[in-house]
């Protein structure tokens, strides 16, 4: 892996499904179809790891479910410097901490996004960084929708995932309940917006100009 990033200390951590139609991006049936849902997934995806390997901010992980033998996880291996892992069995919050605990062993901070959430820019994660670098033992980037679309660690803490119920607009909220009970320093990052639903996703095209999700495909 390449060495020339600003900051070789901090690890960014991308969670990822292989694009199989009917499993990923289901929020946004029946407006759009399980492979036009699939088509978007493949191009958030693509788009989040293509800007931040530009950015060289710091080495890439991708972790990769069910697992990194898909040819659309390979692709990524061969045309980015990034290293798949699996993300293990168990709920979302399992998975999250194995990643960040793992990350920890070789880092000194680990940052852990989707891949859905491209209102994040190269500004964001350097914040998000120097947070952690800093007095901050928790970094989150708040989202809309009552959740978060980044969390960022500089030390193990199963308390912020375990027994937590996800996906719903209480996440943010029973969080940072657990973050103060914890008596852990936080510094919350400017609120971003993530493409779950359809309207996420007009929002987006609206955005962009995007008229045809067919046509992403000629980008990836």
């Amino acid at each position: 892996m390449s060495n020339n990033y600003s900051f070789p200390q901090t690890v960014i951590q991308i969670f990822c499904k292989a694009p199989i139609a009917g499993q990923v991006k289901t929020r946004l049936t029946p407006n759009l179809t399980i492979n036009q849902a699939a088509i978007v997934h493949q191009y958030l995806s693509k788009k989040i790891v293509d800007q931040l390997s530009k950015f060289k901010l710091c080495p890439l992980q991708l972790w990769c479910s069910p697992d990194e033998n898909h040819p659309f996880f390979q692709k990524f291996k061969l045309n980015y410097d990034l290293s798949l892992h699996v993300q293990v069995t168990g709920d979302l919050g399992e998975r999250m901490f194995n990643a960040i605990n793992s990350g920890l062993k070789d880092y000194q901070q680990v940052l852990l996004i989707g891949c859905d959430c491209p209102s994040l820019g190269e500004q964001d994660f350097i914040n998000a960084i120097d947070a952690l670098r800093q007095v901050f033992d928790v970094v989150i980037a708040p989202t809309e929708d009552g959740g978060y679309s980044l969390i960022g660690l500089k030390q193990s803490q199963i308390s912020l995932f375990k027994n937590m119920t996800w996906g719903h607009s209480k996440v943010l909220k029973a969080t940072l309940t657990k973050i103060e009970q914890k008596n852990l320093n936080c510094h919350l990052l400017r609120q971003q917006w993530d493409i779950d639903t359809a309207e996420d996703w007009t929002r987006y095209c609206q955005q962009k100009g995007i008229q045809k999700v067919e046509d992403l495909q000629q980008e990836y």
